[in-house]
């Protein structure tokens, strides 16, 4: 029980993009097509997954046992580059179109705070390595909904009369603080 809790405390009731306004850039720039959304959402779900149960064994075999975790900042970064790569050569492999659709954006999982803030909320909350998992799990769900979400809104928003003066970037952050303000909504409903 206390995994599922876990879970939809990093998906929706503390989502990473929403409620703590991480992740904003890819959030932005790749919410404009929901295929693209919804790749850019797996690709870091899976980093998401993989950098928080690399960081843990990371965190709890080196820097814990070895007296380090002032160095838990630069280990996860390296941790998350390593593992970003891995993805972006196995998407770039696998999934030309995908590779080519995701742009930029594939190679910038690296610098996501939104992953970088999921090691460290991980190592911060002292989760063993089960909770680890399904916290980043979740939390690459949340981001994923968020997208998804996001997406969607913005596709309808092309084809409604949106005034001139709200057109583009405007519309997209006024969506964006609706969002937000609908999954502030969700809070104090799960404290894990």
């Amino acid at each position: 029980m206390k995994f599922l809790l876990v879970f939809l405390s990093a998906a929706i009731v503390n989502n990473f993009v929403l409620t703590y306004f991480l992740g904003i850039c890819p959030f932005l720039g790749v919410s404009k097509k929901t295929e693209a959304a919804f790749s850019m959402g797996l690709a870091t779900t899976f980093v998401m997954t993989l950098a928080a149960m690399i960081s843990w064994l990371i965190n709890n075999f080196i820097l814990i046992k070895y007296n380090l975790p002032f160095l838990q900042y630069v280990t996860f970064i390296l941790a998350i580059a390593s593992v970003v790569q891995f993805v972006e050569m196995y998407v770039k492999k696998a999934s030309p179109a995908l590779y080519h659709s995701l742009g930029i954006y594939l190679p910038l999982i690296t610098t996501n705070c939104a992953v970088l803030g999921l090691a460290l909320f991980a190592a911060l909350r002292n989760y063993n390595f089960i909770e680890t998992l399904f916290f980043g799990m979740g939390a690459g769900v949340g981001f994923t909904l968020a997208l998804i979400i996001m997406a969607g809104i913005r596709e309808e928003l092309e084809l409604s009369n949106t005034p001139k003066a709200l057109e583009g970037v405007a519309i997209t952050l006024i969506v964006a603080g609706l969002l937000a303000l609908a999954f502030m909504g969700f809070s104090g409903m799960i404290s894990v």
